[in-house]
């Protein structure tokens, strides 16, 4: 690449930025005013869908995921899209059956996806080849995507080894994933010119500011030749979030690879700044100060910002809050145990349960299923090979032998295929459509609550008397807000009319 070249700015506010900053709470109708001037402003790509905002929309907001993409993609007709897709997981956290994933992407690519950028939790290559191949007959993008870590095996040789690998294996593109905001400007700087100098097609980059690296990440990972980084929007940026889009034309003022960018486009950005500004207020449950300011706390720990602040919470659940720099300490020895995985979803909430159990109950005392599946090879092949002693204990504990094979071809899984989703859907009498069936396959309570029948609102109750206000009370250590953490339970005490509710409340 010539150094004169422009870098591409992708924009990922309609996805990351909220699902980073406001617990992924953004609605489709929220999102559609800015769209005209995001469409306009000349970037490489929108993230549009992907990630966590699938399961939030349908859980927690009632949309059919694929109406969103219809009406983002409607509203945004001239750039390309862009979707985050957790290879074999598909947007869930278990492996689903080569069919179904290949439908998927097949699905969403008619409904307008131009580009899948496929990763693996565990960064096992086995994990995205059906991905990769599925979108590439699809006719889009599949950019394969490295999960950056830190840990003895994590060298700077093995990543762009790695992004090789992908490329043999169809990937039309590369991207560098930094889900931590972890990366320093230095090592990002030897990764991306490595890559650049190993394979034949383009090098992408994704950060976070949590730890106030980011924009200077980004500087250093342009002068070395990345083709492309992901950008938000304040206020749905900085922080937890992407580096903001204005801030990096600043820095790249007078760069020789700064973006093309007019007056117009300046224009268009304060608009969807405005308009963004007035979401945020919406969206005012869901954020936090915490996920907007720098926290160097993440160097420290190396977890993604928004565990570190969903585990302070839950210790004082639990009324451990003392034992914080206890737990911490305990994650990078079960992740060593654990083959060093890279801490993103799902293997960061993994890691922390089980730094929490080896705290609570004693080292390897009890052991999360779901940690036993990593040790077993349930989740792909580790980094590092994992601990022989807590693999033995795993397969005691709960009767399963390790596996080598492709974790979605294990003896005795039980996938429901294509034509099985199409079955019960019919059964239930919901739609059986092939949208409708891979959605099923992920969330079927979730699609299920969708389409049942809606409670017709109940009558206005007559005014409460003076003297017995409605008064509910949750314990000091709740936040304002914060991000859903499945499992987790939020015990609330409430008192209604005189009289006292306790309510114990899961999050799915």
């Amino acid at each position: 690449m010539s150094d004169s070249v422009p870098v591409t700015f992708n924009n990922n506010v309609l996805r990351d930025g909220h699902q980073s900053l406001a617990a992924t709470r953004m609605k489709t109708e929220q999102m559609l005013p800015v769209c005209e001037d995001l469409d306009n402003c000349g970037f490489g790509a929108l993230e549009t869908w992907g990630g966590a905002t699938i399961d939030s929309g349908l859980r927690f907001l009632d949309e059919f995921p694929f109406d969103r993409l219809d009406a983002l993609k409607k509203a945004c007709p001239k750039t390309p899209h862009m979707m985050l897709l957790r290879g074999q997981n598909i947007v869930q956290y278990a492996h689903f059956p080569d069919d179904v994933v290949s439908s998927f992407i097949k699905l969403s690519a008619k409904h307008g996806m131009n580009i899948f950028r496929i990763f693996d939790a565990l960064n096992d290559p086995r994990n995205m080849e059906t991905a990769i191949r599925a979108a590439r007959e699809a006719g889009a993008e599949a950019h394969g995507t490295i999960c950056y870590t830190t840990s003895p095996v994590h060298t700077t040789e093995k990543f762009i080894e790695l992004g090789s690998r992908l490329e043999a294996m169809g990937a039309t593109g590369i991207v560098l994933k930094d889900m931590a905001g972890l990366v320093p400007p230095m090592r990002a700087a030897a990764i991306i010119a490595g890559l650049k100098s190993k394979v034949k097609i383009p090098v992408w980059m994704h950060t976070h500011e949590t730890a106030g690296l980011g924009a200077a990440t980004y500087m250093a990972a342009i002068d070395a030749g990345v083709d492309a980084v992901d950008l938000g929007v304040i206020p749905f940026a900085n922080g937890t979030g992407q580096p903001d889009t204005s801030r990096m034309l600043a820095l790249l003022e007078g760069h020789p690879r700064a973006p093309k960018w007019s007056s117009e486009n300046d224009e268009r950005l304060a608009r969807v700044r405005a308009h963004l500004n007035k979401v945020y207020a919406e969206l005012s449950d869901f954020t936090s100060h915490k996920n907007e300011i720098v926290d160097t706390d993440t160097l420290i720990y190396q977890v993604p910002g928004g565990m570190l602040s969903n585990f302070r919470n839950q210790l004082k659940e639990q009324k451990m809050e003392d034992k914080f720099e206890e737990v911490f300490a305990e994650i990078p020895v079960v992740r060593k145990a654990l083959g060093w995985i890279p801490l993103v979803t799902p293997t960061s909430q993994i890691v922390g349960m089980q730094a929490f159990l080896n705290v609570k109950f004693g080292r390897w005392k009890q052991i999360s299923p779901q940690a036993a599946d990593i040790a077993l090879g349930y989740y792909g092949t580790t980094p590092a090979p994992v601990d022989k002693d807590l693999q033995m204990l795993a397969a005691k504990q709960f009767q399963k032998d390790p596996i080598t094979c492709r974790p979605v071809e294990a003896p005795g899984s039980n996938h429901k295929h294509m034509d099985d989703l199409k079955k019960e859907l019919t059964e239930k009498g919901l739609p059986n459509d092939d949208e409708h069936c891979v959605i099923h396959a992920m969330f079927p309570a979730q699609l299920e609550k969708h389409y049942a029948p809606k409670e017709a609102p109940a009558p206005a109750a007559a005014p409460a008397p003076a003297q017995q206000p409605v008064q509910v009370s949750a314990p000091a250590a709740a936040p304002a807000s914060y991000t859903s953490v499945p499992g987790r339970v939020t015990r609330l005490s409430l008192k209604i009319e005189g009289k006292q509710h306790d309510v114990s409340i899961e999050e799915l």
